[in-house]
């Protein structure tokens, strides 16, 4: 989407903002106490050689909400408050000019925006009525990395004070390292998911995961799903999945591959075998099929939860399924579901989490879960520590349509980071390792 750009008509005026200067309020006079640009007639716009679509990279600026409103398949529209900030994120190779104009449009009279890039602000006035592009002016990047792009409105003569569908860029500070979501707008605006891929202790059959979650202070953000316990034919774990309810979700993969469940044959569908009180069961699509189990449960940041899961084979070519939650709030074990996957005859394999944000509205945030005390119990009884693990992340992060991707080993614990365009990033197939901790202390046969 690298679009070479013709000069358009500009905008009525721009003047610099600086600290401790007031605004003309979109008004030049001769008294002005700072200098003010006058735009030619007919200025020289530059050539601006790529075009970021804010439909992709905005965010209304801490509010999912709003996003949704304001945020549409084709830019920003039904933009009417002035507490309503516009965040459009991309990412620099390198500092130098960066030089910014807008294709946008009023719908009537006169609108005026303030733009901001790294604390320096501009004003523009716009009036055209068509889309056109309209020159902001230069800014200094003095880091390469991601860098936020500010629109607040200032002013308006209609109810919106504009519609903006893309953000032109150019300068020195744009090149071919310059990064930001061009196509697959909805996993994109989601953000990466990424992965830690425990390395088994042994070639044993495995028969229980154990696994400990922590999500940090402030961490716990809407949209987040932190799974502790993944395993090849499905993934267990808890989410937070809206303002008032948060769940506890177990899920097994159905294997006949569809995103829709309703034309799984009847002979591959995953039967439910039992759940635990309060906990929903059915079946789930759109990132392949197969049944579902959720406990809305009213978990906590800061606090460890703990994971258990069970898989063994059975007669029939299938395959059992068993997931418990332990709530150090009530001090007990519950359990979240028994599922029986067909033409299946394994034992657990591919012990792997991770952790993802599944509302395109809140890919402006960042979240944070750490892993702790992982361990894996073989068929004849045995407890092994997973102590090593290798990172990796999904397609958004393979298309380098986003970089806020992370993960390592912090205080003694592995943990995975994503979303809100941080520049730190981990390199695909990173190893990390941690010492061994104390084995589970379970009695298995005293579980619900």
């Amino acid at each position: 989407m690298f679009n070479r750009l013709l000069a358009g008509p500009a905008l009525l005026f721009i003047s610099l903002l600086s600290a401790g200067c007031g605004s003309s309020g979109g008004k030049e006079t001769a008294a002005a106490p700072q200098p003010v640009q006058q735009t030619p007639t007919q200025p020289q716009a530059p050539q601006l050689s790529l075009k970021v679509p804010t439909a992709a990279n905005s965010w209304v600026e801490g509010n999912p909400k709003e996003t949704e409103t304001i945020i549409q398949a084709n830019g920003i529209r039904n933009w009417r408050r002035s507490s309503d900030k516009i965040v459009t994120y991309l990412r620099l190779g390198k500092a130098g000019e960066l030089e910014l104009a807008l294709n946008a449009k009023v719908l009537s009279g006169t609108s005026a925006i303030e733009v901001s890039v790294g604390g320096l602000s501009k004003k523009i006035e716009l009036n055209n009525t068509t889309l056109q592009q309209v020159y902001v002016g230069k800014f200094a990047v003095s880091q390469p990395g991601y860098q936020k792009i500010v629109l607040q409105g200032v002013s308006a003569s209609a109810d919106v004070f504009a519609d903006i569908d893309d953000i032109l860029i150019g300068g020195s500070a744009v090149g071919s390292d310059t990064y930001f979501i061009k196509d697959e707008f909805y996993w994109g605006r989601r953000g990466p998911s990424v992965h830690l891929n425990y390395q088994s202790p042994t070639s044993a059959p495995l028969e229980y995961f154990y696994s400990e979650l922590t999500v940090p202070a402030g961490q716990d953000v809407i949209g987040s799903y932190y799974m502790a316990n993944g395993f090849g034919q499905g993934y267990f774990g808890i989410q937070v999945n809206s303002a008032s309810e948060r769940r506890v979700l177990f899920s097994v993969w159905s294997p006949y591959e569809t995103d829709d469940p309703s034309k799984i044959p009847p002979e591959d569908r995953v039967q439910l075998l039992r759940k635990g009180p309060d906990v929903q069961a059915g079946e789930f699509g759109n990132e392949g099929s197969g049944g579902q189990s959720y406990l809305i449960y009213p978990w906590q940041a800061a606090t460890t939860y703990k994971f258990l899961l069970k898989a063994k084979p059975v007669d029939n070519n299938s395959t059992d399924y068993s997931a418990w939650f332990y709530a150090p709030e009530q001090a007990q074990w519950r359990l979240i579901a028994s599922f029986r996957r067909p033409k299946t005859q394994t034992w657990l394999t591919n012990q792997h989490a991770f952790l993802e944000n599944f509302i395109p509205e809140a890919g402006q945030f960042s979240r944070e879960a750490h892993y702790g005390n992982g361990w894996v119990r073989t068929a004849s009884g045995e407890w092994l520590p997973l102590q090593h693990a290798s990172f990796s992340y999904d397609d958004t992060a393979r298309r380098q349509s986003r970089w806020d991707y992370q993960g390592g080993v912090k205080n003694g614990r592995f943990y995975l980071k994503n979303g809100g365009f941080f520049d730190d990033f981990t390199t695909f197939g990173s190893k990390f390792s941690r010492d061994a901790t104390v084995a589970p202390v379970l009695d298995l046969m005293k579980l619900p």
